[in-house]
């Protein structure tokens, strides 16, 4: 339980330096924070550890877990002068309460007084994980007072009460279309999928997901959709067919409805942690994490790509230009194909989870990552980052004060050097020339500049849709096969593109006939 763990930091290792008051009145307060903290009632254990230090103003044990109580609620200034009344009490100050003044020094932006309690507490402890940490915050300090000094603009919208309510909403994905968003809600600690369409500008009424994904034994969460609305690959955990405590699923898209979700397996999924999956655009390449051995330390990013035989290959930490020894998060692949968002605190940043992003060169690997900026990065953890496909917003989760409870989904304005590389999508569907009705056809989508298939699948079988994202400037072949129909094939060309006028085609292919003739069209798309 939390009071557990907050009341140990200050009985264990000689953290504080008495383990009661002598004034029963106090001591009689100090215990009752316990059950508060242990129901999750801050506010109402502030208080009583705020009246047993009044009745004993030298009771340190009380300010020490007032500090930590005040640290939860994120009151960083009354949690800070909680620290300094331990050290103003007690001259022989050990590391940890150092440690901690100087962390809610960082939080307030004090980072020269922060720094100067680091290097006082690793004087102390120089060998300790807690060690380990403050050496890194010292980086952090000379980062963030760098980058505090040169905000980017951030004014991030709560998606309203369609999707947000007084439960938790958090790791939103979004379609490359925009129109659909899926993302987890936990109701009385269960968690499961909702969905919610975009119409009239703003996002309608969230529903469940379908009862083949969603359960009432165990937690489905930490998801992504592929960027034609077909694929949802979810994290699973504590399943029967797991292989691990959680494992990577994958469910697909049948007309309105989903179809049973399979565990993903080897070598994707093995004995260790798998989860928060991303797919590439093209849905050939998985990214997820792991904390399998073979990794840089703690939760990495790994990715897995489909070989000739349609079998995942073996799964391939992403290096240590990405990962490092502490631990990485929610990967997002954007529909560019090149651009990489994830959450890693183990990067220069602001004392936690800060979101980041890198690029991918023409050798296929990643840059240095590059950390999203303030005041997007803070102090507190940050964290489950999407980009839409126009590179224009992003959202992610977080409980901030005008939110409905709990957290709640934002959207906020990609600053311009995190935009990832400009877009456009197909949105078509395949029917029969004559009956006019849809066919479930294999379309594909190859780049005649770098000879690249960019999309190939098969459009929805009830619908007869498919949407296809790719990079502007460039020449595409685009093929539609279908058993029992002629051949048909389109050139076009994107050379530049505007997501929010998508190209729409409507492809009429012909049965098969003596004599029948394959269709052959040159067509270009300028905007």
């Amino acid at each position: 339980m939390r009071y557990w763990f907050l009341l140990f930091l200050c009985i264990s290792s000689a953290f504080c330096y008495a383990q009661s008051s002598s004034n029963r009145k106090a001591q009689t307060f100090f215990e009752r924070a316990g059950p508060y903290i242990d129901q999750l009632d801050y506010p109402a254990a502030e208080q009583v550890l705020k009246n047993a230090v009044e009745a004993d103003p030298l009771f340190q044990n009380a300010y020490i877990l007032l500090a930590n109580v005040y640290k939860t609620q994120r009151k960083y200034i009354d949690s800070k002068a909680a620290y300094q009344k331990v050290i103003l009490i007690n001259k022989n100050v050990l590391p940890e309460v150092v440690f901690g003044l100087a962390e809610m020094e960082f939080a307030t932006q004090e980072y020269d007084k922060a720094k100067q309690h680091f290097k006082e507490f690793l004087v102390l402890d120089n060998s300790s994980d807690r060690a380990k940490r403050a050496k890194k915050y010292l980086t952090d300090c000379d980062f963030a007072a760098l980058a505090i000094m040169k905000p980017v603009k951030y004014a991030p919208t709560n998606l309203g009460n369609g999707v947000n309510t007084t439960d938790s909403e958090y790791f939103p994905a979004l379609t490359a279309d925009g129109e659909t968003l899926i993302f987890t809600r936990q109701v009385n600690g269960n968690e499961d999928f909702w969905s919610s369409q975009f119409k009239n500008n703003s996002w309608g009424l969230a529903t469940p997901l379908s009862a083949k994904i969603n359960t009432t034994r165990y937690n489905e969460g930490a998801q992504t959709i592929s960027p034609d609305g077909k694929y949802l690959f979810f994290t699973g955990c504590n399943r029967p067919d797991g292989l691990g405590r959680c494992d990577i699923y994958v469910s697909h898209r049948e007309g309105k409805d989903w179809g049973e979700p399979y565990n993903v397996g080897k070598p994707v999924n093995s004995e260790y942690w798998e989860s928060q999956p991303a797919i590439s655009p093209d849905g050939k390449t998985l990214y997820f994490i792991s904390n399998r051995p073979g990794g840089s330390g703690g939760y990495d990013i790994w990715k897995s790509t489909i070989t000739d035989d349609a079998k995942w290959g073996p799964a391939v930490n992403l290096g240590p230009e990405i990962n490092t020894a502490y631990d990485e998060n929610t990967p997002f692949l954007h529909a560019d194909g090149k651009t990489l968002y994830f959450s890693s605190d183990g990067l220069p940043g602001f004392g936690s989870k800060d979101i980041y992003y890198s690029r991918m060169d023409d050798a296929g690997k990643f840059q240095k990552p590059i950390n999203l900026g303030y005041p997007i990065n803070s102090f507190d953890d940050e964290s489950g980052l999407i980009v839409s496909a126009d590179g224009n917003f992003g959202m992610f989760s977080s409980n901030l004060k005008d939110g409905f409870g709990g957290q709640d989904i934002y959207s906020f304005g990609i600053p311009e050097a995190a935009k990832p590389l400009k877009v456009s999508y197909v949105k078509g569907i395949v029917r029969d020339k004559d009956t006019k009705k849809t066919i479930e056809s294999n379309v594909q989508v190859i780049d005649l500049k770098s000879n690249k298939t960019v999309f190939d699948d098969y459009t929805d079988a009830e619908t007869g849709q498919f949407l296809a994202v790719m990079p502007i400037g460039s020449n595409y072949l685009f093929n539609v096969n279908a058993e029992g129909y002629l051949f048909y094939s389109e050139n076009f060309e994107l050379k530049a593109g505007d997501i929010n006028k998508p190209y729409q085609i409507e492809v009429y292919i012909e049965k098969i006939k003596q004599g029948g003739n394959v269709t052959l069209k040159n067509i270009f798309f300028d905007t």
